[in-house]
């Protein structure tokens, strides 16, 4: 087996300015990347380079977009997608058909710096939030050609508070079941750590817990190296952000998920 990696973590926001100008003031990150093709969506975004990991930022433009729906539906803005990437795409995508598990998009895209490929998969079919399996051009080194972050994203990539996106967790109907399904899709032993059942990709985790709120099923937390919590906390403060502690260390809450620092 090739490797498969998390990737990028994309948010989903019923005001993209506001969101931004947060995510930038309290992480500590920098502005990217604006991707012109996501505008064919009815959406406009921000991408954030974390230690070659990613958090995008998407806003619907228009009414009646997949992102609207789904702010809709999770009644405010919350966690949209969890996007991991692969050096055996082909392989995958017969052994997504082989599953049953339909194809909602199955897109290339690039230029003379960078190609991507990406299988966003039926959440339907999935559970827990929407799931894309990539590969791009920049193969094995993750600070290479990553065509959905532009030309230029490494130069960006410079946070002194963070390194890396390493998990996110899915509250679920039916975290098992759930849990279950991706470890069938992505191919990788599911185990029951800390009483959540979980997913070890090549640099990160997918955990799937219980529902926590009224929100329903969805991508609800996400999990972040930090360099320097006190930093972030502070700066938390100073933004008017929420923030506190879980079991699993300190947190700070933006675009209606929770950071946790570890």
């Amino acid at each position: 087996m090739g490797y498969l990696r998390l990737r990028q973590i994309a948010l989903v926001a019923h005001d993209l300015a506001t969101v931004e100008r947060q995510i930038a003031d309290v992480l500590g990150v920098e502005i990217c990347y604006r991707d012109p093709g996501v505008g064919k969506y009815g959406l406009h975004n921000a991408l954030f380079a974390i230690g070659g990991t990613f958090l995008e930022v998407v806003s619907p433009t228009r009414p009646d977009t997949a992102g609207g729906r789904y702010l809709e539906r999770r009644k405010g803005d919350g966690g949209y997608m969890y996007i991991v990437d692969c050096d055996d795409l082909e392989r995958r995508r017969e052994h997504f058909k082989k599953l049953g598990v339909r194809l909602v998009q199955d897109l290339k895209s690039g230029d003379d710096v960078s190609t991507s490929e990406a299988i966003h998969l039926h959440p339907k079919d999935t559970g827990g939030c929407l799931l894309s399996v990539d590969r791009h051009s920049g193969g094995v080194d993750m600070k290479g050609g990553y065509h959905w972050a532009g030309p230029n994203w490494q130069k960006h990539d410079r946070s002194k508070t963070l390194s890396a996106i390493t998990g996110a967790r899915m509250q679920c109907d039916d975290p098992h079941a759930t849990a279950k399904r991706w470890s069938e899709i992505l191919e990788r032993p599911l185990e029951r750590k800390d009483n959540v059942w979980t997913i070890e990709l090549d640099n990160a985790r997918a955990r799937f817990a219980p529902l926590e709120d009224d929100r329903g099923e969805g991508l609800s937390a996400v999990r972040l190296a930090a360099k320097d919590k006190a930093a972030i906390l502070s700066a938390a403060k100073k933004a008017g952000v929420p923030s506190g502690e879980v079991a699993t260390g300190p947190f700070v809450e933006l675009c209606g998920t929770r950071f946790v620092l570890v």
